[in-house]
C-alpha cells in the first residue's frame, strides 16, 4: 500500500480530529480511513491513537509520527512543486485562510480573476479572523494583516493598511470633536476583539487598552463591519482599517479623528510554511495577489 497515502490520510485524521470528518475531507468512507491507519500502525508497530467513543488522541508515539509525517509530505510537495514550475500553468487545490471582512469586502473579486488566469487551480478558502495554525490545519497559505513576529513562517507583503479611529458626524456634534486620546470618553470606546494592544507606537493604543481593561467597552465584536455600522449609527467610536471604513469615510457617514495619533500603518500578508521550495500553485496565487493589491488607492 503506497505509504504516502497512509501518512497523508493520518495527517488529515489528526487535524480534522475524528475518522468521520477526515472521510469527508477525503471524499471516501470512514471503513477505508480507519483501514489505512490501521495499515499504517502495523507497518510501524506502534498505536498511533487512543480512541472513545467521542474523541481521538494521539499516543506519544503518534505525535512523533505526526512531526515526521509533516516533514516528508512538505519535501513531496515541495519536489512536486519546483518539477511543476517547468510546467506553463499551475494546478492543485490551494487551501487559503483569510480575514473575513476583508476577504467578503475586497477578496472576491480577486479571486474570480485569479481562476480565470489559473483555471487549473482550485482555490478552497476559509474565513477567520483568529490566527489559525497554518501547518496542523493544513493550509497552503494565511492572508494576515498586522505586525507579524514568527520566523518560522515567510510572510510577504502583498499590500499596506492605513488604521483610522473614526466616529459619525451627529456623534462629533454631541459629545465634541477629541483633540488627544486622553479625550475620549472610555465609556463610548466600538472594541474590535482582536485588536493587538501591544502595539504602543502611538498614544492611541495605551489609551484603548486602559479603556477596556477599566471600563466595560460599549460594544465588543469579532468583526469590523458590525462595528463601522454601529459607529454609523453615533453611538461610539471605532479604531478600523480603511479597507473597512473606508466607504463611509468617502460618504461622511465616518469622520477620521486623532489623526496624529493613530497607529502607523500595518501590512497585509501572505503568510506560508517556512521551506526552500514551494509550489507552482502556490507561487503564482502569491504573485498574483502582490500584483492586484498593488494600489490600494480604491479602499481608502
Amino acid at each position: 500500500m503506497d505509504r504516502l497515502a497512509l501518512l497523508k490520510t493520518f495527517c488529515i485524521v489528526v487535524r480534522e480530529g475524528s475518522f468521520t470528518r477526515a472521510a469527508e475531507r477525503l471524499d471516501t468512507s470512514n471503513q477505508l480511513v480507519s483501514k489505512y491507519v490501521a495499515q499504517l500502525e502495523k507497518e510501524l508497530d506502534v498505536r498511533l491513537f487512543n480512541r472513545t467513543t467521542r474523541k481521538i488522541h494521539l499516543t506519544e508515539a503518534g505525535q512523533q509520527c505526526f512531526e515526521h509525517a509533516k516533514h516528508i509530505l512538505e519535501s513531496v510537495e515541495d519536489m512536486e512543486g519546483q518539477l511543476g514550475l517547468l510546467n506553463t500553468s499551475a494546478k492543485g487545490v490551494l487551501r487559503v485562510s483569510a480575514p473575513v471582512s476583508f476577504s467578503t469586502l475586497h477578496l472576491s473579486t480577486c479571486l474570480g480573476a485569479f481562476q480565470q488566469k489559473h483555471p487549473h487551480v482550485s482555490v478552497n478558502l476559509q474565513l477567520n479572523d483568529r490566527k489559525v495554525d497554518v501547518i496542523d490545519e493544513g493550509f497552503d497559505v494565511a492572508i494576515r494583516a498586522g505586525q507579524l513576529n514568527s520566523s518560522s513562517f515567510i510572510a510577504k507583503r502583498i499590500a499596506t493598511i492605513k488604521l483610522v479611529l473614526c466616529a459619525s458626524p451627529e456623534y462629533l456634534e454631541k459629545n465634541g470633536v477629541p483633540t488627544h486620546p486622553n479625550d475620549l470618553n472610555p465609556e463610548h470606546y466600538l472594541e474590535y476583539s482582536y485588536i493587538n494592544y501591544d502595539d504602543e507606537t502611538s498614544e492611541l493604543i495605551p489609551v484603548l487598552k486602559t479603556s477596556s481593561q477599566r471600563y466595560k467597552p460599549r460594544l465588543t465584536v469579532n468583526n469590523g463591519e458590525i462595528l463601522t455600522d454601529v459607529a454609523k449609527m453615533g453611538l461610539g467610536y471605532v479604531l478600523q482599517p480603511t479597507f473597512i471604513a473606508g466607504r463611509a469615510l468617502k460618504n461622511k457617514e465616518l469622520i477620521s479623528i486623532l489623526n496624529d495619533h493613530t497607529p502607523p500603518s500595518i501590512g497585509l500578508y501572505a503568510v506560508y510554511p517556512h521551506r526552500k521550495l514551494i509550489s507552482n500553485k502556490l507561487r503564482v496565487f502569491i504573485d498574483f495577489l502582490s500584483e492586484y493589491f498593488a494600489d490600494t488607492h480604491s479602499w481608502e
